[in-house]
């Protein structure tokens, strides 16, 4: 399963478009009014508003609600992270870009999406082993920043099909990893604990003293025995 994961994220990572450009705040105004970016924004509200509304009303905590939470966080993040850093490279160069409004717009979504994907990671390691929670997230992660990066920024347009294949190839290894990987876990059930004194001289136990905080009565000793008074 870990080695599917691999590969498939390899992939992901090697076949996804990479078109250099510099991204100017005038472009990234452009792309955030972009319909391919607005639908998709609407997309992932609704489904982040459902998911949310199922872990807080429905006290649903399955690993992949929190996780998918995580990962469209994370989408805004890799934009907003890209975004901010292509214009303080540009205004190091000499071409200013932090006067523009958007630039401070995406700094405001990039620290708001980092703060809540690092709230919903840490309710999912509380519930959920590592050995679990890392590889799902881990593809989760990289496949929305790509997916997200690649509506954002518009680069497959000019992508090979071949690349286009092996980048949802690598999907499919991916997911096909991460469920190898996450099914058949045991569930551990807590045992209530009996304490077992053995024997007692003098008194005769009818079972074993078991613990009970909302009872004044620590065991079963038989009734009849005087010397338990």
């Amino acid at each position: 399963g870990g080695t599917l994961t691999v590969t498939g994220t390899y992939l992901l990572v090697t076949f996804a478009p990479n078109v250099p450009q510099d991204l100017t705040a005038r472009r990234i105004q452009n792309y955030l009014v972009s319909w391919p970016f607005l639908v998709y924004s609407i997309l992932e509200i609704i489904l982040f508003c459902i998911l949310l509304y199922f872990y807080k009303r429905k006290a649903v905590r399955h690993i992949a609600v929190l996780l998918v939470m995580v990962a469209l966080l994370a989408s805004l993040t890799v934009i907003a992270v890209k975004a901010v850093a292509s214009m303080v490279t540009l205004s190091v160069k000499g071409k200013m870009q932090l006067t523009y409004p958007v630039f401070y717009i995406m700094i405001v979504l990039m620290a708001i999406s980092s703060a809540f994907q690092v709230k919903f990671l840490d309710q999912a390691m509380h519930l959920y082993e590592a050995t679990t929670v890392v590889p799902v997230n881990f593809m989760f992660f990289t496949t929305s920043a790509i997916i997200s990066g690649v509506i954002f920024y518009q680069e497959f347009q000019s992508a090979a099909l071949l690349s286009v294949f092996m980048f949802l190839f690598g999907c499919l290894l991916s997911f096909l990893g991460v469920f190898v990987i996450a099914r058949n876990k045991k569930v551990e059930h807590l045992q209530i604990p009996f304490i077992d004194c053995g024997r007692i001289p003098g008194q005769k136990l009818t079972g074993k003293i078991q613990p009970d905080s909302h009872s004044s009565c620590y065991g079963t000793l038989n009734n009849e025995d005087k010397s338990v008074k």
